[in-house]
């Protein structure tokens, strides 16, 4: 079936006209990102096949690599480059408004929430730095290295020249565990405690190293690992 044979109020776009992007399903939203189908699909039918290899999940559509999804019949590269910027830009809102509600940090649960927005779903590590005042108020954070913390070292002198230029009392680091256990190595561990040296000759404390996985978290702090 064509998507001009259906109802006016069941095409994507209309029905988003009319009622909102709220009442239109997954599917149906990409569809209105896709714009028009090919030979033998309409739109819809596109956009259910893209969710079906995305086991119907946003998260798994939004970690698929761009290779990937230009491959999708009905896809190509123009359209894959519009549907990937469209979910980071939701992952981005979703991601200043978790900062802008949760502006002072006082455990590991408020930093699982403010980071799990930039970490989910990521099938690579990033280790960020998050810095904070006396009242244990946010003052920014930045990514501080990507890739493996086994085969990366993290730039401890960019953590130190950050922490100095926003007057941080406090760093806090956080990084993700693709595998999906958020138990750190031994990798984590030794580069941890270089950090918290490096912090503790110019009177910055490393408050805490938060692992995070999908779903689940480990505090160093918490767990009294090394010397935090």
């Amino acid at each position: 079936m064509r998507i001009k044979d259906l109802c006016p109020d069941e095409r994507p776009r209309e029905k988003m006209r009319l009622r909102g992007a709220k009442a239109l399903s997954n599917a149906e939203l990409l569809a209105v990102l896709i714009g028009s189908g090919v030979d033998g699909k309409n739109v819809m039918e596109v956009a259910q096949e893209v969710m079906v290899n995305a086991s119907g999940k946003l998260t798994l559509l939004a970690a698929m690599p761009l290779e990937r999804l230009i491959t999708q019949k009905g896809i190509g590269e123009v359209r894959a480059v519009i549907i990937a910027a469209a979910l980071e830009l939701g992952r981005r809102a979703l991601e200043e408004s978790a900062l802008a509600d949760r502006r002072s940090i006082h455990s590991p649960e408020t930093v699982y929430e403010i980071m799990i927005p930039a970490l989910k779903s990521l099938d690579h590590e990033e280790c960020w730095a998050l810095f904070l005042n006396r009242a244990n108020l946010l003052l920014g954070r930045e990514m501080i290295c990507s890739g493996s913390m086994e085969s990366t070292l993290v730039d401890t002198g960019k953590i130190l020249r950050r922490a100095i230029e926003k007057q941080s009392s406090y760093v806090i680091l956080v990084h993700n565990h693709p595998s999906g256990s958020p138990l750190p190595g031994p990798a984590d561990i030794h580069q941890t405690e270089m950090v918290r040296k490096a912090l503790s000759a110019v009177e910055i404390s490393l408050m805490d190293h938060v692992v995070i996985a999908d779903g689940s978290f480990f505090s160093f702090s918490e767990e009294r690992v090394g010397q935090l």
